[in-house]
């Protein structure tokens, strides 16, 4: 029924905007408003008057903008420039840059923004970007790449190994970092006063690690999560 009534309000406001009047008509317009005032009796000793509305295609910017709750996907990838030959200790030692490749399409970023706002710097053109989220990472090799939490003593760090155990075979093989974010950018619009504007935004984030783990699932062990902070910069 609340579909049919619809129908038929849209029917309705069709006609009327349609409609010539039957005389000519005195036009006074307000805004997006045009109002059509036709003299002519039809014998009720009332005038007729027409109101058509037009629709706006896009809205004016207002100087604040404010997002809650948005989503970002992507991608991960990293540019390796360790020198490994010079590792004796620690995580890489007796590892080589081959060992981290990442599986193309795999490796994915997830970004929930709780919010995020646009202040008005340049006619709308230029604004700045900043808000507060989550930052999902995670990074998936080709390798049975393992790394093994640290006991806790100092003499014995963390360890990234590959994992050779013979007849054992990978599903699953990532590590997953999570961030609390804060990003800061310059967002530009490239056409700001339409509803839905092209936008291009850089800048910078800062985040704080508040978990990382190493996920495995492996065909005699099943799934396993090792914890820790791998040496990862907080």
């Amino acid at each position: 029924m609340a579909l049919m009534g619809i129908a038929l309000v849209q029917v309705q406001a069709q006609t009327d905007t349609t409609k010539a009047p039957e005389t000519a008509a005195d036009t006074m317009q307000i805004g997006n408003i045009i109002i059509l005032k036709n003299g002519s009796s039809t014998g009720s000793g009332r005038d007729e008057l027409t109101i058509n509305i037009h629709r706006r295609h896009w809205d004016y910017p207002s100087n604040v903008t404010t997002n809650w709750l948005s989503l970002d996907l992507g991608f991960n990838g990293f540019s390796d420039q360790t020198n490994y030959s010079g590792l004796t200790s620690g995580y890489g030692a007796g590892t080589n840059k081959e060992l981290f490749d990442l599986r193309n399409g795999k490796s994915v970023n997830v970004n929930i923004w709780f919010v995020m706002q646009h202040v008005n710097l340049l006619k709308h053109v230029v604004s700045l970007q900043y808000g507060l989220g989550l930052e999902f990472n995670n990074y998936r090799y080709k390798q049975p790449v393992r790394y093994n939490p640290s006991p806790g003593a100092t003499l014995n760090p963390p360890i990234l190994s590959l994992d050779q155990t013979l007849g054992r075979t990978y599903k699953k093989d990532k590590l997953a970092t999570s961030y609390a974010t804060v990003p800061l950018m310059l967002n530009f619009s490239f056409t700001p006063y339409r509803l839905y504007p092209f936008e291009l935004a850089g800048g910078v984030s800062v985040g704080y690690l508040y978990a990382s783990r190493n996920k495995t699932i492996t065909s005699d062990e099943g799934k396993k999560k090792a914890r820790d902070d791998f040496d990862l910069r907080p």
